[in-house]
């Protein structure tokens, strides 16, 4: 069996707030050592204060997690300036933490690392790959192609990166007692663990297909042989290019795509600068959404994947949604969790947060691919 417990503290003070995290988890293990753990908290608190006190109470623990911008849980849903912890227990599959320092000099070496110190400790073959990694000094793509190549092309990937409270300044990861920058910390899950996702954003395509035709990594000169704020103007006369209206970017099978959010332009050169790259000659389409659309997705994304789980009794929930996201519902971001909560009739532990960007597969099965505005749900257990 896996035993899945969630903590969520929304006291202000660090010491208070995880001592808190603490008794609740004490109280949901009855007795049960939990193997791993991953930590979601909001920029503020005293964070080596925290992880010195779960590594206190949880010795040995595996724990990975970072800071957020906005936390969920099954026990005070939507908040923000909180800490929440999701802790795992299981005599079937082994869970064991690795981290990559300093990623933006070099992702292939450090996510190599993190993967190789992870794997060191275990007996049997990974199947999972948890991530909450760096989202400011390097590119979330290049993080996530390091992944794939020290895990595999089609290797399961999920996660979302480190935020700030949409300050955009300074994120932190957390691996066991260390807290870091520039870090790319990861749970591998090894041994018969079972999973399902669900990936949803409410966008929808419009308009024609076009092509990127000039492109260095997320700045996008041209499309169509054209410059790209050409583009955007054709759809929105002269609105800005805005996060409203990404472009949805097709996968090589050219049903599926990812979404890519704009964060800058520039007038003389006609460029348009997204949150994350966008591939040379990629078939793309404007996207458009309401917030109706948005709010549905979230229902959609969970109902995906609580339909395609392998077993008969999940253990738990993970969701990442985009710090995007929460900026364009406002008032409304609580209903996202709130949209996913009555689908199944039995109580679920869950846990997740708003984040820089999420990592996770289109489909069941294939390649892993890095999202903007998208909402993430991640199902696992054991039968």
């Amino acid at each position: 069996m896996m035993k899945i417990v969630v903590a969520h503290s929304n006291d202000p003070d660090s010491l208070s707030a995880v001592k808190e995290i603490i008794q609740q988890s004490t109280d949901s293990l009855q007795g049960n050592n939990p193997q791993a753990g991953i930590l979601f908290a909001a920029i503020d608190f005293d964070h080596s204060l925290i992880l010195e006190n779960i590594n206190q109470a949880f010795p040995g623990i595996e724990l990975i997690g970072g800071t957020t911008d906005g936390e969920i849980s099954s026990l005070l849903e939507f908040q923000q300036d909180s800490i929440t912890l999701m802790l795992f227990c299981s005599d079937e599959i082994e869970i064991f933490a690795g981290v990559g320092y300093q990623v933006s000099h070099n992702p292939i070496t450090a996510t190599q690392e993190a993967v190789q110190k992870a794997k060191a400790k275990s007996t049997t073959e990974p199947q999972l790959c948890l991530t909450h990694p760096e989202s400011l000094t390097t590119s979330g793509v290049s993080i996530l192609d390091g992944l794939k190549l020290a895990l595999g092309e089609k290797f399961p990937i999920f996660g979302g990166l480190a935020a700030d409270q949409s300050v955009y300044q300074n994120t932190h990861q957390f691996f066991k007692t260390e807290v870091l920058s520039d870090a790319v910390p990861i749970l591998l899950f090894c041994g018969q663990v079972l999973f399902s996702h669900g990936v949803a954003s409410g966008w929808l395509p419009i308009g024609k297909t076009s092509q990127v035709t000039k492109v260095d990594k997320n700045i996008v000169y041209e499309i169509d042989g054209k410059p790209a704020l050409e583009f955007y103007r054709h759809y929105l006369g002269q609105l800005p290019p805005s996060m409203e209206y990404p472009l949805a970017v097709f996968t090589h099978d050219k049903t599926s795509f990812y979404l890519r959010a704009p964060i800058a332009y520039d007038e003389q050169l006609g460029s348009v600068t997204f949150f994350a790259d966008i591939p040379e000659q990629a078939s793309i389409n404007m996207a458009e959404a309401g917030k109706s659309d948005i709010l549905a997705a979230s229902q959609a994304s969970f109902m995906t994947a609580f339909k395609n789980y392998p077993g008969t009794e999940p253990a738990g929930v993970l969701f990442f949604s985009c710090v995007a996201r929460r900026q364009l519902l406002g008032t409304q971001a609580q209903q996202e969790y709130l949209n996913t909560k009555n689908i199944s009739n039995k109580y679920l532990p869950s846990c997740g947060f708003y984040c820089n960007g999420e990592i996770s597969p289109i489909k069941p099965t294939g390649e892993t691919h890095f999202h903007n505005e998208t909402f993430v749900t991640l199902i696992l257990g054991t039968h």
